[in-house]
């Protein structure tokens, strides 16, 4: 992906980034800023269309958004005026689903997201964290093949983020569904990545991939217990140096240049 600027000078976002991603696979994306992680999370939505390459899902190029492409947003991109229950139901109701079937189907994400006494609530009555488990629910009610969340727990207090990754992690596994995760935590690729790749910026690019239990163990475990894990301090550290190295590298380079 290559920006062009007004100036006449050019941004390589994203060069040489080939990946495969298998149905039901959790990808946490991880690097210093400007390495392209939510520049490639859009092109993967369709929101842009890449200088070069090809993206193809189910046998089919992305072109464009799409309904089997779900997109979670840092912050939740709710209808405000709306009431949660409608919030969720709005792709089906966009969709023309038949209001009984569309009834059933809300009704069980927001048991799903323990939201259900809260459906006739307005969102701007609900927390943070609560606004995000609309959104899931919401993602969720349209059956995409793949969801992409772009640092969509960053928002939020520690104890209700960490909550909120225990529930990606059980939907994960509970639906099958295929999803990308952008993140700056380190902590948070490591828990919710059963692959994670660390991205180099400038041109952003894919530095190096990682294949974790962690996802696999905190569908069952508390988190907390899976942070306990021996190899998780390791990759965490070995994950953080890395992303340093960059940063330092990034400094470095911008002081040369001033």
């Amino acid at each position: 992906m290559r920006f062009e600027l007004p100036n006449g000078d050019a941004v390589q976002a994203l060069e040489n980034v080939s990946l495969t991603l298998e149905k039901g696979e959790l990808l946490s994306v991880l690097g210093p800023s400007g390495c392209g992680k939510t520049t490639l999370l859009n092109i993967v939505a369709g929101f842009l269309a890449p200088t070069s390459g090809r993206l193809v899902l189910n046998e089919h190029d992305i072109v464009g958004p799409d309904a089997e492409r779900g997109m979670v947003f840092q912050q939740g991109a709710l209808f405000e005026w709306m009431s949660v229950r409608e919030n969720v139901g709005f792709g089906l109701k966009m969709k023309g689903t038949p209001e009984a079937e569309k009834a059933t189907v809300v009704n069980h994400l927001l048991d799903v997201v323990g939201l259900k006494e809260f459906k006739e609530k307005a969102v701007y009555e609900l927390s943070g964290g609560m606004q995000q488990r609309v959104a899931l629910a919401r993602c969720l009610a349209n059956d995409p093949d793949v969801i992409l969340m772009d640092e969509p727990l960053g928002a939020l207090d520690a104890l209700t983020r960490e909550k909120m990754q225990s529930l990606v992690l059980k939907l994960w596994k509970e639906t099958g569904k295929t999803i990308i995760l952008i993140t700056h935590s380190v902590e948070e690729a490591l828990l919710l990545g059963e692959r994670l790749i660390v991205m180099a910026p400038r041109p952003g690019r894919i530095h190096k991939e990682y294949r974790l239990p962690f996802a696999e163990l905190g569908v069952e475990a508390d988190l907390r217990e899976v942070k306990k894990h021996p190899d998780f301090a390791v990759k965490r550290e070995e994950i953080l140096n890395m992303i340093w190295d960059m940063e330092e590298e990034i400094m470095g380079t911008t002081e040369e240049s001033a």
